[in-house]
């Protein structure tokens, strides 16, 4: 992704953060944000739960963040296309704040942070385009489009760009297994652009890795979850997509990440019926992120994946459930009571 291919072609001006505030309709519960105005704006007139705030045509550079009062919140775009409306800035991990205060880490550098239980994100752009090209000085490459940790977190025709640490599906506590749906979304990335601890469910998504000039391989990873022990459910991708702007095996489809800050996290995930690219190493499509925690003692499994990178040439590399194993592996046992789609 590069900052020009990312913010041409969408409809509206560019809009600075700390502009006006959105204008309410007639229906006091809907907001509507347009050029010139603040999408943070309009999520800090929210003044109680089930409201909808809507994304007129345009590119609005600012960060946005919503607490966890702001419950029930919607936001979407004003259109069905999700590249007329974007929200988008460049805060990387190893950023400085301007106060002075050390660096944003890698949750500050979100662009899109949210804490709000039952919120909706519908036809939309998130994205963070900061590149590391244009700051060879910072080593904390991290810039995550989106942070959530609320549960009950949906997401629907939603693009999300970035690069490394594109998406990240957090819990708001270790003790609990906060619940995320995305369908129908776009996700481009290089290194471990999906990761986090949520039990998160990717529904007819399409995952794209990025061209990234580098000498070596693997040039980055798809996922990388985080799952506590005690949750039976991670990251689930059913009926998705895998492609690939690099070169063929040149991305790992995973590798487990077990956080200094909670080092029994065991890591789940399940790729089922998805088609997946050349660009994904089908010999040894997942590695390590610490020699400590091999990726072998993790929850990692496919079923029924289609592709070229999905073909299973040594056997042990790529663990498959059967067919009653894979039962357990749906949307509704991962979402529990939560009926996203209903």
């Amino acid at each position: 992704m590069h900052r020009r291919t990312l913010l041409t072609g969408f409809a509206g001006g560019l809009v600075a953060a700390g502009a006006a505030p959105a204008f309410a309709s007639a229906d006091r519960r809907i907001l509507h944000v347009r050029p010139g105005d603040s999408v943070q704006a309009a999520v800090d007139a929210v003044d109680g739960p089930g409201w909808t705030i809507v994304v007129h045509p345009g590119t609005y550079r600012e960060v946005v963040s919503i607490p966890a009062r702001k419950a029930g919140l919607t936001l979407r775009g004003a259109t069905r296309d999700p590249r007329d409306a974007v929200i988008v800035y460049d805060n990387a991990n190893g950023t400085p704040k301007p106060d002075g205060s050390g660096t944003y880490g890698t949750a500050g550098s979100a662009t899109f942070t949210s804490a709000a239980p039952g919120l909706t994100v519908r036809d939309l752009t998130l994205a963070n385009d900061w590149l590391r090209a244009d700051h060879p000085d910072i080593t904390g490459t991290q810039a995550v489009a989106s942070y959530t940790y609320g549960d009950r977190t949906r997401f629907e025709n939603v693009r999300l760009l970035a690069h490394q640490d594109t998406l990240f599906v957090e819990t708001t506590a270790l003790d609990t297994f906060d619940r995320q749906y995305f369908r129908h979304c776009y996700i481009e990335g290089d290194v471990d652009f999906v990761f986090g601890r949520a039990t998160a469910v990717f529904e007819q998504c399409h995952f794209r890795t990025l061209a990234r000039d580098v000498d070596f391989t693997p040039k980055g990873m798809v996922f990388a979850p985080s799952t506590a022990r005690a949750n039976p459910y991670g990251i689930l991708a059913v009926r998705c997509r895998i492609t690939s702007g690099a070169g063929d095996a040149a991305y790992k489809l995973a590798r487990p990440w077990v956080p200094s800050y909670e080092t029994t996290a065991w890591p789940s995930l399940v790729v089922r019926e998805t088609r997946i690219g050349p660009g994904i190493d089908a010999v040894t499509p997942y590695t390590n992120m610490r020699e400590n925690y091999p990726w072998q003692s993790m929850r990692f499994a496919e079923y029924r994946n289609t592709g070229p990178g999905a073909a299973v040439s040594v056997p042990e590399n790529r663990p498959q459930l059967g067919k009653f194993q894979a039962m357990s592996h749906t949307r509704d046992n991962y979402l529990g009571d939560w009926r996203p789609c209903a």
